[in-house]
């Protein structure tokens, strides 16, 4: 690892693998070039280490740490996290934010709970991997991208209304669950009232 790595690490987006069900190696690879840091549930760690990727942090229980002890040393300078009570995501994104780091994908998080995280968005930039899904927050109101022709998911509080405008024209746009809107090619602007969420489909 040349030695730049060092000095950047905390600004690289770092990895919270909470569940990896729905989730194949293909899609976070390109996550894993930067070298972030990698935290990982206990109930994970199997898959993570069957996919050659070395983990920085074990987020685990006390009966976990007694019975993986071996942990420590074979993905040696691995460590504990120690956590209760299941609160794994809380734990993990609390570390983050006390060590540094600017921002994270958290990998196998219902997307429904992202409202839960938008108190931490003022110290933290969060993407949420839910299955093909990539969510990220609208803090400032206003997104604006050129897009190929795609399907977006607009995510935000049940009757929200956004405005979209595409090159084919304006709506509005109620949010209900699962909202789902095709754009054509070109730049897409959605705009509203507070803090929304747009997924978007990864191709893996």
């Amino acid at each position: 690892m040349s030695s730049h790595h060092f000095v950047k690490e905390q600004q690289e987006p770092a990895l919270l693998i909470l569940n990896t069900a729905g989730i194949s190696f293909e899609q976070i690879a390109p996550l894993l070039e930067w070298v972030p840091t990698i935290l990982v549930v206990q109930d994970e760690v199997p898959v993570v280490i069957s996919w050659g990727v070395k983990i920085d942090l074990i987020l685990a229980e006390m009966d976990f740490q007694k019975s993986h002890y071996h942990l420590l040393e074979e993905q040696y300078p691995v460590k504990f996290l120690g956590v209760q009570e299941e609160n794994f995501l809380e734990e993990g994104l609390q570390y983050l934010i006390a060590s540094k780091h600017g921002a994270v994908n958290i990998i196998g998080l219902d997307h429904l709970k992202v409202f839960e995280l938008e108190p931490m968005l003022e110290f933290l930039d969060i993407v949420v991997w839910d299955g093909p899904i990539r969510y990220f927050p609208i803090k400032n109101g206003q997104f604006k991208k050129w897009l190929p022709a795609t399907s977006l998911q607009l995510h935000a509080p049940e009757g929200t209304i956004l405005e979209v405008q595409t090159p084919e024209g304006n709506e509005m746009v109620q949010v209900k669950h699962a909202t789902f809107i095709e754009v054509e090619e070109g730049t897409t602007i959605i705009k509203g009232n507070g803090i929304f969420w747009i997924g978007e489909f990864m191709n893996t």
